[in-house]
C-alpha cells in the first residue's frame, strides 16, 4: 500500500533495520513514493527511511536526525490565520497531513491520537497541540474540517486544530515539515504523524504500523523529557 522515499544514510548505518516512515499513502489504494526540500534549511528530501539505532528510545520510530519544527501560516477552523510556529512554538505537538474525506488512514490516525490522549493524566497533555493540515484544500473548508475533528476531540481537554489554505502554502507547509508533497488531488498523501517536544525538535514519529499505545507512550516520555 505504500513504498519508502529513498533514504539517505551514513555508511555506519548501513546495516541496521530500516523501517519505513515517509511514505505516500493513497486512502483505499497503492503508495508511491516522492522527492520534497525543506523549506526551513532542514533538506529532508532524500531521507527518511527510518534506521531504528540500536538504543531504540522510543515505541514509534526514531528519527536519525531529529526534525526542527516548521514555520508556516494557514487558516483555522475559525477561518483565523494560524501561524504554526508562533502557536505550538515551545509545546509538544503532533503534526499530521491528510484530508477529510480519506476512507482508513486518516481516521485511524486521528482516532488513535484520541484514544492515546484519553488514556493520560489531563495534566501531563494540557500544553499538548495537536495539528491535522489538509492536503486536499479545495474540498477541506474551515467548516468541514471543524466538523471533521470534532468526531474526535469532542470529549477531550486538547481541541484538535485544522488547517486549510492555498495549495501552494500547503504545498510549502509538507517541505518544510520535512514531509512529501501529496499527489492526486491530496488523496495520496504522507502517513508520517511527527511528534515534536518542547524544544521544537522531532525525535520520534509514528506511521500506520503504530498504535495508540505507542503514541500515549511516547508523548509520556517526550513530555516528562522537556
Amino acid at each position: 500500500m505504500s513504498s519508502a522515499v529513498r533514504g539517505r544514510l551514513r555508511p555506519v548505518l548501513a546495516a541496521l533495520s530500516l523501517s519505513v516512515l515517509v511514505v505516500l499513502t493513497g486512502c483505499g489504494g497503492d503508495g508511491q513514493s516522492a522527492d520534497g526540500g525543506s523549506a526551513d534549511g532542514h533538506d529532508h528530501s532524500d531521507a527518511p527511511a527510518v534506521v531504528e539505532g540500536p538504543e531504540d528510545r522510543y515505541a514509534g520510530l526514531d528519527l536519525p536526525e531529529p526534525y526542527r519544527r516548521p514555520s508556516f501560516t494557514l487558516t483555522d477552523t475559525t477561518g483565523a490565520p494560524y501561524d504554526f510556529r508562533a502557536a505550538t512554538g515551545g509545546r509538544p505537538t503532533l503534526l499530521f497531513f491528510g484530508y477529510t474525506e480519506c476512507p482508513d488512514i486518516c481516521p485511524t490516525t486521528m482516532a488513535d491520537v484520541a484514544v492515546a490522549l484519553r488514556g493520560l493524566d489531563a495534566d501531563l497533555v494540557e500544553d499538548l497541540q495537536v495539528v491535522f493540515v489538509t492536503t486536499d484544500p479545495a474540498t477541506d473548508t474551515p467548516e468541514v474540517l471543524g466538523e471533521y475533528l470534532d468526531r474526535f476531540d469532542a470529549d477531550l481537554p486538547v481541541p484538535f486544530v485544522g488547517l486549510t489554505g492555498d495549495q501552494e502554502t500547503i504545498d510549502q507547509a509538507q517541505l518544510s515539515a520535512g514531509v512529501p508533497l501529496a499527489e492526486d488531488e491530496g488523496r495520496l498523501h504522507s502517513s508520517m504523524l511527527l511528534l515534536y517536544g518542547a524544544d521544537d525538535e522531532a525525535d520520534v514519529a509514528f506511521n500506520t504500523g503504530n498504535t495508540w499505545r505507542d503514541i500515549a507512550d511516547d508523548l509520556r516520555l517526550v513530555v516528562e523529557e522537556t
